[in-house]
């Protein structure tokens, strides 16, 4: 029997006999206070392996000492000072913890751990603490379960977090000089075009200009998109993935800058306080420089002057709320429930929206080359859907993870201002906790404010910390179930959701359903026949069953009876 987390660490490098002498090799076994997770974490691919190598051991040491075996070693490339993005390793290796699996979560240094300040930490700590767990920091020597260290935690904790604010204004600020002399900003090369290492310009492709070079031949002789794609597929021609083409790949490649060697302008998004997130708005619009005109990168595949006469054709023919050539049209609304769940029999792609018919996207985007295509009536297929969809969810169990996605994704779409509150309460706290270290550093370190003003102050903030606690608490507790247990109101939660709340349900339940192609023409094979779902939770309640086949035998008798 093996170590579960066996693969992760020959990924970083480790040989079986190193394994054997550090006591990574054998599946750790005992009691839970006799055992720990291991969390180690790095920012950026290039980082090298020997240092994270290095960090394994330390801790691997630092158990040793202590006579604590490592259960698992929890690894993963992610920023831990965004707050949008989800880290699944550092929530597998907390949960562990929480679950009772083990009592320590060892972590290489505080800023290994996060760099979201003093509020994420401290929350964590209150998680950990009721369960007689604790969180240590190797190098920093420092372990939550003993007294006042929560307070060194969150200094250190809100430094690293400044130093990822300082981390992120270098990066832009180098950024935007490099962007305003004409260097390529980084990221993916459009297609035809390359940027060889160390230059910072772009320059043509000789594997790929000439194709593209034909693509824009095509877009300025007025073709389709769509019919550029099935021209490609047809004679096999790939992209740069080797993948086929679509009509929206055409589409993205023709409007953007890039494709005629300029810099793109973005503009960074930001979430509902304000935060900027690792997402980029694209403007479809080149950077202009001090001289009012568009900034250089190198070559194109297409000039200036080509590829906005490009743009006037494709915004020529587009459709406002549509995909075709409309950037204005913000988030469209769904106008079908089964979209990106009804698969194609044929290529196993999605099928969307076609009017009155679900039809299949490959055939629609990259034309008869790509896959033969099939088409259903939408009403029919929505129908069965929909029982198919109660009778499956009536025969799961209460604790089945279906139901309880349900709760957690439908229930929080139906009420999303409780989910806005949910997470504007989550920063209060934040900030609250931040503001209370500052509080501490003022009175212990700066020395500028006397004993019963700290009181004061220290005592209106723990209130306030202490009511989002609680408000947080109220607002996370588990949904109630019962309208997922009785048919009728299962059936009245599905009639009332509309479409999108409708999808919601669908994907809740459901990883995709592949519909069979008909017999022949007139084939009059139930619709239901021909569905054939792809469940996230397969099982059924032995109780249910067991409930039925009683009723199932009683039945007869009952029926002689009466």
């Amino acid at each position: 029997m093996e170590r579960e987390d066996l693969p992760t660490l020959r990924a970083l490098g480790f040989e079986d006999a190193e394994l054997q002498r550090i006591g990574l090799w054998e599946p750790a076994a005992g009691n839970a206070a006799d055992l720990a997770e291991a969390y180690i974490r790095r920012s950026k691919k290039r980082d090298d392996l020997s240092t994270l190598r290095a960090h394994v051991r330390d801790i691997c040491r630092m158990a040793a000492t202590e006579g604590v075996a490592i259960r698992h070693v929890w690894f993963e490339q992610k920023s831990a000072s965004k707050a949008h993005i989800r880290r699944e390793e550092f929530e597998k290796a907390t949960a562990a913890v929480i679950e009772g699996l083990s009592k320590t979560l060892y972590v290489w240094k505080t800023d290994r751990l996060s760099r979201r300040g003093m509020g994420a930490v401290d929350r964590l700590i209150d998680d950990f603490k009721p369960r007689g767990a604790r969180i240590v920091s190797v190098t920093e020597g420092l372990d939550s379960s003993q007294r006042g260290v929560r307070m060194v935690f969150g200094i250190l904790s809100d430094r690293a977090r400044e130093e990822a604010e300082d981390i992120a204004m270098r990066t832009k600020t180098g950024g935007d000089a490099h962007k305003a002399e004409g260097r390529w900003p980084g990221g993916v090369v459009p297609y035809g075009l390359r940027c060889p290492k160390g230059s910072g310009k772009l320059e043509h492709d000789p594997a790929e200009y000439p194709t593209a070079r034909r693509i824009a031949e095509a877009l300025l002789d007025g073709d389709t998109p769509a019919g550029i794609a099935n021209t490609l597929n047809a004679e096999s021609t790939k992209t740069r993935k080797g993948k086929m083409w679509r009509a929206q790949t055409v589409i993205h490649l023709a409007q953007s800058p890039s494709w005629a060697g300029l810099i793109p302008d973005r503009e960074r998004a930001k979430d509902e306080f304000g935060n900027s997130l690792d997402k980029w708005h694209r403007r479809g619009t080149p950077l202009m420089g001090p001289d009012g005109h568009p900034v250089q990168a190198g070559e194109g595949v297409v000039t200036f002057a080509e590829w906005q006469k490009i743009g006037a054709i494709i915004s020529g023919r587009s459709r406002p709320g549509t995909a075709i050539g409309d950037r204005t049209r913000g988030i469209r609304k769904a106008a079908t429930i089964m979209t990106g769940i009804l698969r194609c029999p044929h290529c196993k792609g999605s099928m969307g929206n076609g009017g009155r018919n679900y039809r299949c996207i490959t055939r629609m985007n990259q034309g008869e080359a790509a896959c033969t295509g099939m088409a259903t009536l939408r009403k029919r297929v929505d129908e069965a859907m929909a029982v198919m969809w109660i009778n499956h969810v009536l025969m799961l169990p209460p604790g089945s993870p279906t139901i309880q996605t349900i709760a957690r994704g439908w229930l929080s779409y139906q009420d999303p201002a409780k989910e806005a509150r949910k997470r504007a309460v989550s920063a209060a706290l934040d900030n609250a906790a931040a503001r209370e270290l500052r509080l501490q550093k003022e009175f212990f370190i700066g020395g500028g404010m006397d004993e019963s003003q700290y009181e004061s102050l220290r005592s209106e903030l723990s209130a306030q910390i202490a009511g989002l606690k609680s408000e947080l608490a109220e607002l996370s507790r588990e949904a109630d179930l019962t309208p997922l247990m009785d048919p009728e109101s299962l059936a009245d939660l599905w009639n009332d959701a509309g479409i999108e709340g409708q999808r919601a349900l669908l994907k809740a339940a459901l990883r995709r359903v592949t519909m069979h192609p008909p017999k022949g023409v007139g084939d009059r094979t139930p619709i239901l026949d021909r569905l054939i779902p792809e469940w996230r939770d397969d099982s059924v309640n032995p109780a249910i069953e067991a409930a039925w086949d009683a009723w199932e035998e009683r039945r007869p008798q009952d029926a002689l009876a009466n």
